[in-house]
């Protein structure tokens, strides 16, 4: 007997901001490995969701002023998407201005990988003392970052243990080979060094396929959390929970 099917769950939208198709594809197999909180259809098919990349733009954001410029080309691609959609992912690891731009116009949860990451990475601390970090792309985006989880968590950024830079963009961190894997392992290591970190943060959405590596890296007793998994799983549960 097949699953009873779920009329009134529409799928996710996934936008990835910037112009790179081939980020956007290394996101499909991710997304669709997760454990999907959605009551299946009665074809027995959970719901797929949708994909965007911005038609025009930047093709890697590396600063706030390419984020500015994509939110921008971005924009008038998703308008007409949010009515058939249950929730919407900003797929870009910083604080997208996308994000809240989005918001003024629906009333179904839209987050970004970057507020869902942190967000579950404080849930996952356990104890006094425990941290959480950030594995990030260029150097640049360690005061970005760090100073986006100030405003995000404001009295818990007493568990923030910062932002560690791999030296790698976000379109070499998605082509991958042995240079970037080192590079990663060396801004892992330094970032466990800070102290009790416990939960580690995968910075770029084009850290997709790469978690393996960082597990690696960090060995036991450290959680790491994929920033689209997050997302993705956030906002199924909103939409489920009907909130």
């Amino acid at each position: 007997m097949s699953p009873p099917a779920a009329p009134g769950l529409k799928p996710l939208l996934i936008v990835n901001p910037n112009t790179n198709t081939s980020m956007t594809d290394a996101l499909r197999p991710l997304v669709a490995s997760l454990p999907s909180c959605f009551p299946y259809r009665s074809n027995g098919r959970k719901p797929e969701p949708s994909y965007v990349t911005a038609p025009s733009g930047r093709a890697v954001i590396n600063n706030d002023a390419d984020g500015e410029v994509s939110a921008v080309a971005t924009l008038p691609a998703v308008l007409p998407l949010l009515d058939t959609h249950s929730g919407v992912l900003v797929a870009c690891y910083s604080a997208h201005p996308l994000t809240p731009r989005l918001r003024r116009y629906t009333g179904r949860p839209v987050t970004g990988v970057f507020e869902a990451s942190v967000l579950m990475a404080i849930a996952l601390l356990h104890g006094p003392g425990e941290l959480f970090g950030i594995v990030t792309t260029g150097k640049v985006w360690e005061g970005l970052l760090s100073m986006a989880v100030r405003d995000l968590v404001g009295g818990q950024v007493g568990t923030f243990a910062g932002v560690e830079s791999t030296g790698v963009d976000a379109a070499a961190l998605h082509a991958g080979g042995p240079e970037t894997e080192g590079k990663i392992t060396l801004a892992v290591q330094r970032l466990l060094a800070r102290g009790n970190v416990t939960v580690l943060v995968l910075g770029c959405a084009g850290f997709a396929g790469l978690e393996p590596v960082v597990r690696r890296a960090v060995g036991e007793g450290v959680r790491v959390v994929d920033s689209v998994r997050a997302g993705v799983m956030m906002l199924e549960g909103l939409a489920r929970g009907a909130f």
